[in-house]
C-alpha cells in the first residue's frame, strides 16, 4: 500500500548494521516514502536538513554516539525530527529515558513491520503537527511585530486581560 504524500515523507534510518539499514530501506521505500540511511549518528548530524515531512528511526545502541545522545544533541540544537527507537538491547529505563525526551515509539528487534510502518506514521504526522505550530507561532510573531509599539503595548494588557 503506497502511502499519500509520499514524494514528500523522508524517512532517516541511523543503525552501524548494514544489513538492518537495507531491510529497512526496503521497507521504508515499499510503502512509497523516502528513505535515507546513515551508518552513524554522525554522519546523520552533517545531512542538510530537509523540508520534508520526516522521522528518524533510530538505533539505541550506535558506536560514536548512542541513540540516547543523538536525540539529547538534537534537541540541543533544535534539530525537531520525531524518533521511533529500535533495539536489540532495550531495557525499560532507556525507554523510559527515550519516550520522556519526546520518542514516538520505543521497538524492540526483531520488530514487527506493521508496528513500525505504524510508528513511522505517526511520526510523521506528530511531525506535521510541530511544523503547523512553529508556522503559525511565527506568523503570529510577525503580525505582533508589525505593530506599533502602542498597539503592542494595548496587545499586552487585552491578552493578560
Amino acid at each position: 500500500m503506497r502511502e499519500s504524500r509520499q514524494s514528500e515523507a523522508v524517512i532517516a534510518v541511523v543503525d552501524d548494521d548494514p544489513s538492518v539499514r537495507q531491510g529497512l530501506q526496503r521497507l521504508i521505500r515499499s510503502v512509497g516514502w523516502k528513505a535515507e540511511t546513515f551508518a552513524s549518528a554522525q554522519e546523520f548530524l552533517a545531512r542538510p536538513p530537509t523540508e520534508a515531512p520526516s522521522c528518524l528511526v533510530l538505533d539505541l545502541q550506535l558506536r560514536d554516539l548512542s541513540g540516547l545522545d543523538l536525540q539529547k544533541r538534537m534537541a540541543e540544537v533544535e534539530l525537531e525530527i520525531p524518533i521511533v527507537f529500535l533495539t536489540g538491547h532495550g531495557d525499560i529505563p532507556a525507554s523510559v529515558q527515550a519516550m520522556k525526551a519526546g520518542a514516538v515509539e520505543f521497538l524492540t528487534k526483531p520488530f514487527d513491520e506493521e508496528e513500525l510502518l505504524q510508528a513511522i506514521r505517526e511520526a510523521l504526522e506528530r511531525g506535521r503537527r510541530d511544523r503547523q505550530r512553529r508556522a503559525e507561532i511565527s506568523e503570529l510573531r510577525t503580525l505582533y511585530e508589525s505593530l506599533t509599539a502602542r498597539e503592542q503595548e494595548v496587545m499586552q494588557q487585552v491578552v493578560s486581560g
